[in-house]
């Protein structure tokens, strides 16, 4: 998903305008392996803090201790955390912005703090978590538009950033509705292990309403985008319908009857879907 974002906002996005930006081909390739590199360093140590909830939570999906020993996943969320973090300086200094590389520094600790610490407190790491997956997509913009904007361009380069911020909104919104959802789902395990979800701490049903009035969020806007932006393009139009809104709906509507586990793991795979057909509509900004 990760790969696919930031492709879709050089290629799809930037380059459809047939502006000069600041990557090449060979740099925007580093940007995408670093911040993978870096994401998955974030999933092992992840799966390494969660063994515990994950006996209870997903226990037919446990890696560490089964698939590969503790101490491996150590060396490997190491590895992986040098080499994204190595190729962010290096693209960085290429870039002629060097101030850039503390970004994937900030990340990498971000995403360690995150699952030995955060993840357990009362919202916070489900902030944090959804504000690292929307920098993911802003990261793309800072080092297309920042190193080559000038007086002349300005303005026009603020409009292109200002769409990508659009998207990271979009992004974080869906996330944290859907580390809320997994929240839910989880509550059993996580509450064995003494986190202070968001679940734990107000409620399984009082977690569900709010989940509820969340989902209504991207639901009215997205709504309001079309109405007001969209309308005179047809494709476009049907597009957000079809793909867009009326999952967001179907989401609304399933989480205000959830019940069971599978309700909430349900819903989150929705989420999913709902967050690969938004970073899809990139495409459609060669026909608006």
């Amino acid at each position: 998903m990760i790969a696919l974002v930031q492709l879709l906002v050089k290629y799809a996005f930037l380059e459809s305008f047939g502006v000069n930006f600041g990557l090449t081909t060979l740099q925007i390739l580093i940007l995408i392996l670093a911040t993978i590199c870096i994401a998955a360093a974030g999933n092992v140590i992840n799966d390494i803090y969660d063994v515990e909830t994950d006996f209870v939570n997903k226990p037919d999906k446990i890696i560490i201790g089964k698939s590969i020993s503790e101490k491996t996943a150590y060396n490997l969320f190491i590895i992986l955390n040098v080499i994204g973090v190595g190729l962010g300086y290096y693209l960085s200094q290429s870039v002629g912005r060097s101030g850039f590389f503390s970004i994937f520094v900030i990340i990498s600790a971000l995403l360690y703090v995150y699952a030995s610490y955060l993840k357990q407190t009362f919202l916070i790491g489900n902030i944090i978590i959804s504000l690292l997956v929307a920098l993911s997509i802003i990261v793309v913009g800072i080092f297309e538009l920042l190193p080559v904007i000038t007086t002349e361009n300005r303005q026009t380069l603020y409009t292109f950033f200002k769409i990508i911020l659009d998207y990271s909104v979009f992004a974080f919104i869906i996330n944290l509705i859907r580390e809320i959802s997994k929240d839910i789902e989880d509550i059993d395990g996580d509450y064995k292990a003494g986190m202070r979800t968001l679940p734990i701490i107000i409620g399984r049903e009082r977690a569900k309403n709010i989940l509820f009035f969340l989902s209504l969020i991207p639901l009215l806007a997205v709504s309001y985008y079309v109405i007001n932006s969209l309308y005179k393009n047809q494709i476009a139009v049907i597009f957000f319908l079809v793909f867009i809104i009326a999952p967001l709906l179907y989401i609304s509507i399933k989480s205000f009857n959830a019940k069971t586990k599978k309700d909430y793991h349900h819903i989150s795979n929705i989420l999913k879907l709902v967050m690969f057909f938004g970073m899809l509509s990139l495409l459609l900004y060669s026909f608006i």
